[in-house]
């Protein structure tokens, strides 16, 4: 296991790990990360290229005993405070994406969110800002 990842790998592992919370990861929800990382400005020093093998790492992580948890202590370890909000948003995007949103994602958005310290105030306007994206009549 890695000692240490990229804001990259961190932001891409957040996005991995809510996708996979149900068990699968939907088209939606690849296409969710996809268009995140050649959209945000945060990727615009990333290679998109290595988004497969980046998730496929955070995905052989997962597999361990205790990978999951390994990869959360990754993630807190490598955001900077800075980009906090920013995760908590990719991963909210990505867990709505395909319009279900069970209790294994709002298990993981909240683990997500305790392991990156971050006040549910701002979780719940992030939620709320997501949930207003996705609306329709």
């Amino acid at each position: 296991m890695p000692q240490t990842i990229s804001h990259h790998s961190a932001l891409i592992y957040t996005m991995v790990v809510v996708s996979a919370a149900d068990g699968g990861m939907s088209d939606a929800e690849l296409e969710t990360i996809g268009g995140i990382v050649t959209k945000f400005p945060i990727f615009d020093d990333f290679d998109a290229e290595r988004l497969v093998d980046t998730a496929e790492e955070c995905g052989t992580i997962m597999a361990a005993d205790g990978g999951f948890q390994a990869v959360l202590g990754l993630i807190a370890q490598a955001i900077p405070d800075k980009l906090k909000e920013t995760a908590y948003t990719v991963a909210v995007d990505v867990a709505t994406a395909d319009n279900k949103l069970g209790q294994e994602e709002l298990r993981v958005l909240e683990l997500l969110r305790h392991a990156l310290g971050l006040d549910r105030l701002y979780a719940g306007a992030i939620e709320r800002a997501a949930r207003a994206r996705h609306m329709t009549l």
